[in-house]
């Protein structure tokens, strides 16, 4: 957990290396379209030196001005603006050295200031502490709930009688040292994260569930498309990305497609979603394939979500330093044969030449590759002896190895059950991003008032799912108010009553939307008359009358799923609306 900073060589001030290169160098394309625009240039010419689809609307946009300095109206060179793409297209492929190298190429500057930078150095995002009285024993804030579901394994598999594939999900606050938060809840220091670890059998990840999301599309944006300096994304099914070996494998596929259902069904636009592959530099060196679930929102696009493939990285650096093994033993159906090249020291000998560099030097021959132990073999069959180099150990050194102190041979072996480290397949949610995306997704404001704003949540995130009001303090709507919130909540809608009978029913609705309240019952004189009262919709404002029970039982529905607006509108009829609406 590391980023690239760099410093204002004056004043101090502290920069993300990769933030500050790609601020500068969109606000320099901002610039150019404008600089086109004011020219006369074509609207084609101006919108292929767009860095983003809105880019036009960006000069606007104080935040983008604070992070790349203001924009200034300067025409590029068509090859710069090129350049300039290329580079933003894969900005996060850059280590420490090519931002580096940007920064002095491009004269990247403080855009505050206009003082220059020093060069980017890696900066740790643990948070140190020190544990216990004595502050000798260091410690760090976790930076991910990851590690404490992987410390837990073997318990887990325990829980689940031993079989794979099977998954843990943790949800829980996590710590980054971030050397430059901003933007509210999308880069703050302690945040939220829920992350699914799914255990899988690395000879087989397969899922069995892969064809209920294979034919899901989605706005892929592959590492190939990215290093052509392009950020368009390519529109195809899961089960096609696959096939294709775009996503390593059908678990993985599996995962983002369910990533894809999750986003869409709290209410994230699809047109504002894409998948993007982590390239070489910037994925974990142990990872086999890592997607980032992007949403785009004022600050661009935004990762929310990532899905790794984190192959056996984590169980298996746990398990060397407890020394306990971190694996699944399964029962073949029919045993293994096979032969392996096997290093056995003589004990009378090897013991007494090598002294205290015996046990070092017998685990550094047994943890050779098979081609580096075939190659002390051959030495020793030619020359008599070997030499073996220790790194790291006790007894550091070159040892000499003859035929007499080890023998090695091919043995063969015979396996009844067998023994692996399973693979790691990591759905990790930024819970703190997908809520400030929701925020932006859903809100807007009425055509025709524009301080009406709404927050279009869909009934499965909105916190009150009902608003329940009367059309004034009558007395005679006491009863049957209190009467639709009981059944209600009876059948588990949350519902908000808003009995202010003091302002205007078209101001109470106003507020409502404000709070994302997707559909609101209204009682009225009819309802002392014949038991029915109004339900309204909060997108469309449109409005149906039924029965008490019948509007309870549709509210139950359409809260759940099991229906929709449009189902409603076709059982019942429209109802004129009121002057305050």
């Amino acid at each position: 957990f590391a980023d690239w900073m760099c410093k204002d060589t004056k004043s101090g001030d502290i920069f993300r290396a990769d933030h500050l290169v790609e601020a500068v160098l969109e606000a320099r394309l901002e610039g150019d379209v404008l600089a086109r625009k004011l020219a006369g240039a074509s609207i084609a010419d101006a919108n292929a030196a767009e860095v983003t689809a809105d880019a036009a609307d960006a000069k606007k946009d104080k935040k983008n001005k604070k992070k790349g300095g203001p924009v200034v109206a300067t025409k590029l060179d068509d090859s710069v603006v090129a350049e300039y793409q290329n580079i933003l297209a894969q900005i996060d492929n850059y280590d420490g050295e090519g931002l580096g190298e940007l920064i002095t190429r491009f004269d990247i500057r403080n855009p505050a200031t206009g003082n220059e930078v020093t060069k980017p150095v890696e900066f740790n995002l643990m948070f140190d502490s020190s544990i216990g009285p004595t502050g000798q024993l260091k410690g760090y804030l976790r930076p991910e709930t990851a590690q404490g579901q992987f410390l837990n394994f073997s318990r887990l598999l325990e829980f689940n009688n031993q079989k794979m594939p099977f998954a843990s999900a943790m949800v829980g606050r996590s710590f980054r040292n971030e050397i430059s938060p901003r933007q509210g809840l999308l880069r703050v220091r302690e945040f939220t994260m829920a992350e699914i670890e799914h255990y899988v059998d690395p000879q087989n990840k397969d899922h069995p569930r892969f064809d209920e999301v294979a034919d899901i599309k989605l706005n892929l944006l592959p590492g190939s498309v990215q290093l052509t300096g392009s950020t368009d994304t390519v529109q195809m099914t899961i089960r096609d990305a696959v096939a294709q070996g775009i996503i390593d494998n059908k678990t993985l596929g599996y995962f983002m497609g369910r990533i894809h259902l999750y986003l869409m069904a709290i209410g994230i636009k699809h047109d504002l979603l894409r998948f993007r592959q982590h390239l070489n530099n910037e994925m974990a060196h142990y990872a086999c394939d890592c997607w980032d679930a992007e949403i785009k929102n004022s600050y661009g696009w935004i990762e929310c979500v990532g899905c790794a493939d984190r192959s056996a990285y984590d169980l298996t650096v746990h398990s060397n330093r407890t020394n306990q093994k971190l694996c699944v033993r399964e029962n073949l159906t029919e045993p293994y044969i096979y032969e392996k090249l096997v290093c056995e020291p003589n004990s009378k000998v090897f013991g007494p030449k090598l002294k205290r560099a015996a046990k070092p030097v017998l685990e550094h021959l047994e943890s050779m590759s098979p081609a580096d132990l075939s190659a002390v073999k051959d030495a020793m069959a030619s020359d008599g002896k070997a030499t073996v180099t220790l790194a790291g150990t006790v007894a550091d050194g070159t040892y000499e190895i003859t035929a007499e102190m080890v023998t090695i041979e091919n043995k063969t072996f015979t396996e009844y059950t067998r023994e692996y480290t399973p693979n790691v397949i990591e759905p990790s949610f930024g819970i703190g991003r997908i809520l400030y995306s929701l925020l932006e997704h859903s809100y807007s404001v009425r055509p025709d008032d524009e301080q009406r704003a709404v927050l279009s949540f869909n009934p499965a995130v909105a916190p009150f799912k009902c608003l329940i009001l009367p059309l004034s303090n009558h007395a005679s709507f006491k009863k049957p108010l209190l009467d639709v919130a009981r059944r209600l909540r009876t059948n588990g809608v949350p519902a908000r009553v808003d009995d202010a009978a003091s302002v205007s029913i078209g101001r109470r609705y106003a507020r409502n939307d404000e709070l994302g309240t997707p559909f609101a019952i209204t009682v009225d004189f009819d309802t002392a008359k014949d038991g029915t009262v109004t339900l309204r919709e909060r997108d469309s404002t449109n409005q149906i009358r039924a029965s008490i029970d019948e509007i309870v039982d549709m509210v139950k529905n359409l809260v759940a799923g099991n229906a929709t607006w449009d189902d409603a509108l076709s059982k019942y009829p429209l109802v004129s609306t009121t002057a305050a609406e």
